[in-house]
C-alpha cells in the first residue's frame, strides 16, 4: 500500500480549558500526523469515517470506525491517518476521569455515544453548557466507563519471522496465499506459526488478515471505491464474500 505524503497537524491546545467537557470536530487529509505530545485532559479519539493509528510509549492502536482510542490525562501519544478521515474527540477534565480507564486503550463505541457525537457535531457544539447538553456529555462518559476494553485491533508481533509475515500481508492484503504457504515461507510448520500467532497476536493468522482487510476496506470506501473494486483488490472472489466479512466485523 502506498503511503500518503505526511502533513503535520497542529496540537490542539486544551491546557487552559476549565469546562468539564470539550468537543473537537475535524477532517484530516491523507498522511496527517501529530508527533508525540500529551494533554492535561483525558480524551476519546474517534473516526466515524476512516481509520487512525495512535501510539503511546509502549502501545500501538489501529482503530476502525466502530472503535475509539481513550487517552488518559497526561499520557504521551501521537496520531497518524494514512487516508483521509473524519475525526471526533471528547475531552474530559481529569477530576471526571476517575472511573474511566487509567491506561490508554481501545473501546468499542456504542450506538449511544455515536449518536450523541453526531448530534453535537451537527450543531458544532464545542462546549456543552445547557443542562440538557451537559447531561448528554455525562451519558457519553457513563457509556465509555461501561465499554468493553479491547486489545489492539491489529496487534503487532515480536518474533522476526512472524513480523516478516505480517509485513508481507500489509504490503499485499489481497494475497490469496494460504497459512501453510506463509508458514513455509517463514521456514516453520503451520503448528509453530499458529502458536506464535496465539501467543503474540491473541488470534490466528486468518483472523489477523481479515482485520487487516477490513481496515483497508474502510479506507477504500472512504475514497469512493465501489464494493466490487474493493472486493477484487482485497482478494475476494465475489462481492458477496467481501460483504459478509464486512458485516462480521462491523455488524452493518
Amino acid at each position: 500500500m502506498a503511503m500518503a505524503p505526511e502533513q503535520a497537524l497542529s496540537i490542539f491546545d486544551v491546557e487552559q480549558v476549565t469546562d468539564d467537557y470539550l468537543l473537537r470536530y475535524d477532517e484530516f487529509d491523507a498522511g496527517s500526523f501529530a508527533p508525540m505530545h500529551h494533554h492535561r485532559l483525558g480524551h476519546l479519539n474517534f473516526t466515524p469515517h476512516g481509520t487512525m493509528s495512535i501510539d503511546t510509549v509502549n502501545q500501538h492502536f489501529v482503530a476502525p470506525p466502530q472503535y475509539g482510542v481513550w487517552i488518559p490525562p497526561g499520557v504521551e501519544h501521537n496520531c497518524y491517518v494514512q487516508h483521509a478521515a473524519v475525526y471526533r474527540s471528547l475531552y474530559v477534565q481529569p477530576a471526571l476521569c476517575a472511573d474511566l480507564p487509567q491506561q490508554a486503550c481501545m473501546l468499542r463505541i456504542s450506538p449511544i455515544v455515536r449518536s450523541v457525537l453526531a448530534d453535537f457535531a451537527q450543531r458544532q457544539l464545542q462546549v456543552p453548557r445547557s443542562a440538557a447538553d451537559i447531561r448528554l456529555a455525562q451519558v457519553m462518559v457513563d457509556q465509555l466507563c461501561q465499554a468493553r476494553l479491547e486489545g489492539s485491533y491489529l496487534p503487532q508481533a515480536q518474533t522476526p519471522a512472524l513480523v516478516a509475515i505480517l509485513q508481507g500481508l500489509r504490503g499485499d492484503p489481497g494475497s490469496r496465499s494460504t497459512v501453510a504457504a506463509w508458514a513455509a515461507q517463514a521456514h516453520m510448520t503451520e503448528r509453530t506459526l499458529a502458536r506464535h500467532c496465539q501467543q503474540e497476536l491473541g488470534m490466528g493468522l486468518s483472523e489477523w488478515r481479515q482485520r487487516l482487510r477490513h481496515l483497508c476496506a474502510v479506507d477504500a470506501l472512504g475514497q469512493g471505491k465501489t464494493v466490487q473494486e474493493i472486493a477484487f483488490d482485497l482478494g475476494y472472489s465475489t462481492a458477496s464474500a467481501f460483504i459478509a466479512m464486512f458485516q462480521r466485523e462491523t455488524g452493518v
